[in-house]
């Protein structure tokens, strides 16, 4: 059997608070294999690592392999995107809103690398666990809303020094119950209790903040939410909550569909009626100290510029690297 030689080496990748651990194997026989150690440990919310990968090369010294490390956490974490690197800082959008974050690729990671403020995930209820999908045949049995968005975002602000981004932009987790909302909010409540300080909390009237909001939409159970004294999310409201006692921290964001109040689709400029009508609701909004989306927008840069430029606080996309782009090029 031909001799070989083995080198261990730990690599922190940056970002993600994650470790890495790879074993350098140095055969004669002038190939290297490139994998993880055998026990190696992993947090669950990192990408699996990289299948065996033989490189080429004629009897490279075991020191030079040194450099492979370097490279290590781009061949883990999906530097094939064409993304921000996770191991480059980026600046926050607090605008921006991924819409069914968890159809992507890598939920909550592409947004997190494109600078996305908020994420939307649907769940559904089954046992003990809120699974991530969007109609009950899109369950699987490791989406849950924990392992896909609680987990990393508490390990991020671990990592932050207690913030989602180091400079402390607000970040919102967007959860849209798609089961029974009275039946779910019970368990969900004790899913976030356990999860307490990376929420903002609401305490016997007093609000404690944390680098993430919960907000529930779809089916939001608003009594029980509203008479619980102790709580770690709030409400997605609707139009007709503008102008109503609700106060803010309760319901700090109003969501609607646009075509229920628009036409306008993106084809030449909006009419003056409308973007007339859509400032009108922007300063609602801000008269209550609320935050204003809308769903199902045509996803296009011709309606993101509208949205930008009449004060739409979050833009809903689909479309993570187009978004961040276009906002990066507004700044």
């Amino acid at each position: 059997m031909k001799s070989s030689q083995a080198l261990e080496v730990s690599i922190f990748v940056d970002g993600l608070g994650g470790q890495r651990t790879y074993l350098f194997t140095h055969l004669q026989t002038s190939k290297c294999l490139l994998r993880p150690a055998r026990n190696q440990i992993r947090p669950p919310y990192l990408p699996p690592p990289p299948p065996y990968t033989p490189l080429s090369m004629t009897s490279t010294p075991l020191s030079s392999l040194l450099v492979l490390a370097l490279a290590a956490p781009s061949i883990s974490c999906g530097a094939e995107d064409k993304g921000v690197p996770l191991h480059q800082p980026v600046s926050p959008l607090p605008r921006a809103h991924a819409h069914n974050d968890y159809h992507h690729k890598r939920p909550l990671f592409e947004a997190l690398e494109q600078g996305f403020c908020s994420v939307e995930a649907d769940i559904f209820l089954r046992g003990e666990k809120f699974h991530v999908a969007h109609t009950r045949f899109g369950i699987r049995k490791n989406r849950t809303l924990e392992e896909l968005y609680l987990k990393p975002l508490a390990e991020r602000a671990r990592a932050n020094g207690g913030n989602i981004y180091p400079d402390k932009t607000r970040f919102i987790l967007l959860i849209d119950i798609k089961s029974d909302g009275n039946e779910a909010y019970p368990v969900l409540d004790k899913l976030l209790t356990r999860y307490d300080t990376l929420f903002t909390a609401h305490l016997e009237g007093r609000e404690r903040p944390g680098p993430v909001t919960a907000i529930l939409s779809g089916a939001r159970p608003r009594d029980l939410v509203e008479a619980d004294r102790t709580r770690y999310c709030s409400l997605d409201g609707r139009m007709g909550d503008l102008g109503s006692k609700a106060p803010a921290h309760l319901v700090p964001l109003i969501s609607d569909k646009w075509s229920k109040h628009f036409k306008w689709r993106g084809r030449g400029p909006i009419p003056p009626a409308e973007e007339k009508r859509l400032r009108e609701l922007v300063d609602l909004t801000r008269k209550d100290g609320r935050l204003l989306r809308f769903w199902a927008v045509p996803d296009r840069v011709e309606c993101w510029q509208v949205l930008h430029d009449t004060g739409v606080d979050l833009i809903n996309t689909d479309k993570l690297r187009e978004l961040s782009r276009f906002l990066r090029s507004q700044q």
